[in-house]
């Protein structure tokens, strides 16, 4: 899959969740290409169920606790996209880094495609799926449990990173982010499975939406001395950003651009 079919595909869902049904006329004539590659996409989607073909397009399919990852993927996508083409800078050919299981890091996973000899160590599976397929990259998978919820492996696995040398930088996403705690989550599972990536790292990267500045979280797995930088949107408010910058972290604020692909007549950008 192309990076612009992957863009494609989530427009297309994110049609989904806010009409409840896409034809494929429509979809062909909004991404400038052929009937017959909405149908393919449509297709793969449905293969993938989360979405119900139906004569002329196709409609949503009602939500389930396996399909909550792909939930979360497409809300505030195009926030997570820019988020994760901002922090993309951080990493070079050859850096060892962590990636959690957060829906922004899965973004960020993306835009390491054209990244060579990267050695990843995530807790995420449709991440981990990603980067065999489409990239050169040592991938390591922690043993555990899977979260059906988050799609990601959690449990003891300290004993695969503890001794094995230091990983350059770990991105991690959020459920909320605490000037005192640091970056939390929500679920204790996923918090001590992040909480042992974060140990390993030489340096933490927060990644988050701007709802997460002002959000809940019950589990702190990286507090505030060991995060060197933050990524978000614009729509946080500027008191946040001088409030963590006064204690020396590093944050960005990315402009957030149109979700909507532009037509390609089926070529994929350079």
């Amino acid at each position: 899959m192309s990076r612009y079919d992957f863009v494609r595909e989530e427009a297309i869902l994110d049609e989904l969740t806010s009409q409840g049904r896409v034809t494929v006329n429509d979809l062909a004539t909004r991404f400038g290409v052929s009937p017959v590659t909405v149908r393919k996409d449509l297709d793969l989607l449905e293969q993938r169920s989360l979405l119900r073909r139906v004569r002329g397009g196709a409609v949503a399919t009602a939500p389930r606790d396996e399909g909550a990852f792909e939930s979360r993927l497409r809300s505030d996508a195009a926030a997570k996209r820019a988020i994760a083409a901002a922090a993309a800078s951080l990493v070079r050919d050859g850096d060892v880094i962590a990636l959690d299981s957060s829906t922004t890091t899965h973004y960020l996973a993306t835009e390491l495609i054209s990244r060579t000899g990267l050695v990843v160590v995530t807790n995420g599976i449709h991440l981990a799926g990603l980067l065999m397929e489409r990239t050169d990259a040592t991938v390591i998978l922690p043993g555990g449990v899977l979260r059906r919820a988050s799609r990601s492996v959690v449990g003891a696995f300290s004993d695969v990173l503890e001794g094995r040398g230091r990983l350059k930088v770990g991105f991690f996403g959020a459920s909320s982010v605490s000037r005192s705690l640091g970056l939390l989550e929500l679920s204790s599972e996923e918090g001590e499975a992040k909480k042992v990536l974060a140990r390993s790292c030489d340096s933490v990267v927060g990644l988050f939406t701007a709802a997460k500045a002002t959000g809940f979280g019950l589990h702190p797995f990286a507090g505030p001395e060991r995060i060197s930088a933050l990524y978000t949107d614009e729509a946080v408010g500027p008191e946040f950003a001088e409030t963590w910058r006064g204690s020396g972290v590093d944050v960005h604020i990315v402009p957030v651009p149109s979700r909507t692909p532009t037509p390609s007549n089926e070529a994929v950008p350079a």
